[in-house]
């Protein structure tokens, strides 16, 4: 799949965006690029920062990066592939983490925060 690079390495455990936020945010499930390994939040999440790193450099493929999952996504065409080419480790967040996340960051009502 043109675009996609195996070597990249996820950017970290959680999504990068709600990490830098001020206050830090939370995320109910987490998507790793797969053109450079940025994670960012799924579209439930509040701030749906996946897409937004789709649209500010135009990298068209996410990968699931939860535990279990192996779709991909491709932004440009709408399109869900089950499978794709094995990507650099680790494939999804750290099993410990929750979801959603991470742990003292989700309020008490978060189903209420999450986009349809």
């Amino acid at each position: 799949m043109e675009g996609i690079e195996p070597d990249a390495r996820p950017s970290g455990t959680g999504c990068a965006g709600c990490e830098a936020a001020d206050p830090p945010g939370w995320w109910f499930h987490l998507r790793r690029c797969a053109t450079c390994g940025h994670i960012g939040c799924c579209d439930s999440s509040p701030m749906q920062h996946a897409t937004a790193h789709f649209a500010e450099t135009g990298h068209r493929f996410v990968r699931s990066f939860e535990p279990g999952e192996e779709w991909f996504w491709d932004y440009r065409d709408e399109t869900a592939y089950e499978r794709g080419p094995a990507l650099a480790g680790p494939e999804h967040r750290p099993l410990d983490q929750t979801a959603p996340g991470p742990a003292g960051r989700v309020p008490q009502d978060w189903a209420a925060h999450l986009h349809a």
